[in-house]
C-alpha cells in the first residue's frame, strides 16, 4: 500500500524540525559542558552509545524506559560487558540497595533524562533516588540517550511536563495507584505512594567526569 502523501510529507518536515531543534539543544548542552550529538533514529543511538561504550565494560542502567526500549542492555551483554541493573526480574527485593551501588560504581552509568531544555539543562524526578544520584555522581563516563519528545523551552516547563506526563504514565507502567495516574495530571498529592521525591536539575556536567547526551530526533521514553 502506497503512503498518503500528506502524511509522507507530514514525516519529511517533522525530520526536519526534530533536527533543528536537536542542533540547537545540542549547541546548548556543549555550552553547557556536556559532549552532546544529535541523531536522528533510533538505531543511530545505538551505534553512538556503543561507540562510546569499550567491550567489557561494567555499565550501570538505572530505572530507564529509553534504554531498554532501544535494547541496549542486551547489545552491551553481547559485547562482553557485564550489566548491573536492579529491574533484573531476578533479584530479590533486599538485594536492590547493592545493585543501586553497583549501577552507580560501574565503568558507564547509561541512563535517559526525563527531560532536557532548550537552554542546555538536564531536568529529572526520581521516587527512590537512586537514579538522580548516579547522574549526579556516577564514578566514571555518564550516558544520557534523551528522545526529542522530551525537550521543553525552560526549567519551569520541564518539571511541569514530568509531572504531567512522564510521571503519571511510569505510575501506571508500575501499578502505583496515586491520584495522577487516576485524573492524567499532576495534583500535588501526598500520597504515601508519591513517586515524585527527589528532583535533580543539571545546569552545568558534573565536575570529574566524561558527561555525554545523545538527543535522539524520535520519540523515546516517557
Amino acid at each position: 500500500m502506497e503512503m498518503n502523501p500528506m502524511k509522507e510529507k507530514n514525516q519529511e518536515i517533522w525530520k526536519t524540525f526534530n533536527s533543528r531543534l536537536g542542533s540547537t539543544v545540542v549547541k546548548a548542552l556543549e555550552a553547557n559542558g556536556f559532549k552532546s550529538l544529535y541523531v536522528a533514529t533510533a538505531a543511530e543511538a545505538v551505534s553512538a552509545v556503543l561507540d562510546l561504550v569499550p567491550e567489557g565494560s561494567s555499565v550501570g542502567v538505572p530505572g530507564t524506559s529509553t534504554i531498554r526500549e532501544l535494547g541496549l542492555p542486551g547489545e552491551l551483554e553481547s559485547r562482553g560487558c557485564k550489566i548491573s541493573q536492579h529491574w533484573d526480574p531476578s533479584l530479590a527485593l533486599e538485594d536492590r540497595p547493592q545493585r543501586w551501588e553497583d549501577e552507580i560504581a560501574s565503568d558507564i552509568f547509561l541512563t535517559s533524562s526525563n527531560g532536557v531544555t532548550m537552554d542546555g539543562m538536564l531536568v529529572n524526578i526520581d521516587g527512590t533516588g537512586n537514579r538522580v544520584a548516579g547522574m549526579a555522581w556516577a564514578r566514571k563516563k555518564i550516558i544520557f540517550v534523551v528522545g526529542i519528545n522530551k525537550v521543553s523551552r525552560d526549567v519551569e516547563s520541564s518539571l511541569r511536563r514530568i509531572r504531567d506526563v512522564a510521571t503519571p504514565v511510569n505510575a501506571l507502567r508500575l501499578n502505583i495507584d496515586v491520584p495522577c495516574t487516576r485524573v492524567g495530571h499532576c495534583v500535588d498529592c501526598k500520597s504515601p505512594q508519591r513517586v515524585c521525591r527527589a528532583v535533580l536539575i543539571l545546569e552545568r556536567a558534573p565536575f570529574g567526569r566524561d558527561a555525554h547526551v545523545i538527543i535522539v530526533g524520535e520519540d523515546l521514553g516517557y
